[in-house]
């Protein structure tokens, strides 16, 4: 029995089984899709995430109904903890929410694919590579997709910077505006706290090509987490110069910081 089969059996129960195949999404023959997407995967990608998201970082998420149930969908976040733990926490509670529950597609720095096995993994579990071609043709296709427009600039963010907002880059926009895709912003309060690094070894991260090389100790905090969904942003279409662009993608940032300081508002405790 191989370890997806293995897993399969002891994790999955036949409401899981039911719950993944009422949202699964159309794949080839041999079971994945364009981009690596497999059912069965998911389902024991669903139920590990179950058990974080539920039990290790208690998670609280408010708003997740305002993502609409069908067509593309932009939902962008604040980024950061080192690990993409708030990408993984963000597409459970969509996937999970009990009225029009939807698997989300996630843009992944490009250091993830590079590592061993793990580039299959986040793939299989609906992952994809966070370049430009790949969110157009995911909200092409109908997706929601998950974007952090700080990069590596949030999650490799250190501790004294925990929840200031990083630059954001324009490309999102530019795509929500060619799909006519809404924008859902996310406050994303706890992940700052899960790996808290307190510098960046620049020359050991050159030496090995990674994005950064953080002095942290090797563990994940179980930090309680809070989700805070913001009410959908439209842009329309029409040509403008880019300062215009810029100053959408500010409207967007501001609305995320604003749901950050909700969730800091409602936080009592780190743990």
């Amino acid at each position: 029995m191989g370890l997806t089969s293995y897993l399969r059996s002891k994790l999955i129960s036949a409401e899981l089984d039911e719950q993944i195949e009422r949202v699964r999404k159309p794949i080839g023959t041999l079971g994945y899709d364009p981009w690596g997407y497999n059912n069965e995967s998911m389902k024991v990608g669903f139920s590990l995430a179950r058990q974080l998201y539920e039990k290790y970082f208690r998670v609280e998420a408010t708003g997740v109904d305002k993502i609409p149930a069908k067509g593309p969908v932009l939902i962008i976040a604040n980024h950061s903890g080192q690990l993409p733990i708030d990408g993984l926490l963000i597409g459970y509670a969509l996937a999970a929410r009990k009225k029009n529950p939807r698997i989300p597609r996630a843009m992944i720095e490009r250091f993830f694919p590079t590592v061993p096995y793990l580039g299959n993994i986040l793939n299989e579990f609906g992952a994809v590579l966070g370049d430009p071609t790949n969110c157009a043709k995911m909200l092409a296709n109908g997706e929601a997709v998950i974007v952090f427009p700080e990069g590596i600039r949030g999650s490799g963010k250190l501790y004294h910077d925990r929840y200031q907002l990083k630059r954001f880059g324009n490309g999102f926009m530019h795509l929500a505006m060619k799909y006519n895709a809404p924008i859902v912003p996310v406050g994303v309060v706890g992940c700052e706290e899960t790996i808290p690094a307190i510098a960046n070894i620049k020359p050991l991260a050159k030496m090995l090509g990674i994005p950064y090389a953080p002095v942290a100790l090797p563990m994940v905090f179980p930090a309680k987490v809070f989700l805070n969904f913001g009410d959908p942003l439209r842009f329309d279409n029409r040509e403008i110069p880019e300062e215009q662009v810029t100053e959408r993608v500010e409207h967007v940032k501001a609305a995320i910081s604003q749901l950050i300081d909700t969730g800091l508002s409602a936080r009592k405790r780190l743990f």
